[in-house]
């Protein structure tokens, strides 16, 4: 099934194909798509995950981090479709 993720990054609309076997999900996806490294945020997030204990905290850490970087409406589109 072919996979795209649409997004805004600093307000400016974006659509990128997504492949299981380059990312392990759509936000490192959109990340290197536009050139940011985040060496330091997956140190972080995985400190999050190592002291939470539900999946919603890491995941809410994720969103607002991403916000902060310019990352808005992030969604995938399954075989083209929203």
């Amino acid at each position: 099934m072919a996979h795209k993720v649409r997004y805004k990054f600093k307000g400016e609309a974006k659509e990128i194909n997504f492949s299981y076997s380059l990312h392990q999900n759509m936000h490192e996806a959109v990340a290197d798509a536009e050139g940011i490294d985040l060496t330091q945020f997956l140190q972080t997030e995985q400190q999050v995950a190592s002291i939470s204990k539900d999946k919603a905290t890491v995941r809410n850490f994720r969103d607002t981090e991403f916000v902060k970087m310019g990352f808005t409406e992030l969604y995938f589109l399954k075989n083209g479709l929203e």
